[in-house]
């Protein structure tokens, strides 16, 4: 029997499914799993995932939409972030202990030079 934490708001099986679909991507998943660790910009991903800006910018705009992750405007680029305050957060949270760091991904960005092109 799982035992309940009574602080955590429990998601409904459509949202849960929700999440679990979209994250079930490999390349959202990995983006989710680099943005706990760090904010990026689209040029940061196109460069990663070897894809175009249009590519990237639909997984992005469909996580976005859910409110997994959020966006700031920095000058002309847009950042994007984890958003810690999604109410599906904790359950990000928990999917991701099981992912491995994408730390070497930003360190390969940094080796290009490609990491401090944006802002």
């Amino acid at each position: 029997m799982i035992k309940e934490d009574k602080s955590l708001k429990v998601l409904d099986v459509k949202d849960t499914a929700n999440i679990l679909k979209l994250l079930g991507d490999k390349t959202r998943l990995s983006m989710v799993s680099m943005l706990a660790e760090q904010e990026c910009c689209v040029c940061e991903f196109v460069e990663i995932f070897q894809m175009s800006q249009p590519s990237i910018s639909q997984h992005l705009r469909k996580m976005k939409d859910l409110g997994i992750v959020k966006e700031q405007r920095k000058g002309q680029w847009v950042v994007y972030s984890l958003n810690t305050t999604s109410e599906y957060y904790l359950l990000v949270r928990e999917l991701l202990k099981h992912v491995p760091s994408q730390r070497e991904k930003f360190d390969w960005l940094e080796e290009k030079g490609l990491r401090i092109t944006c802002y």
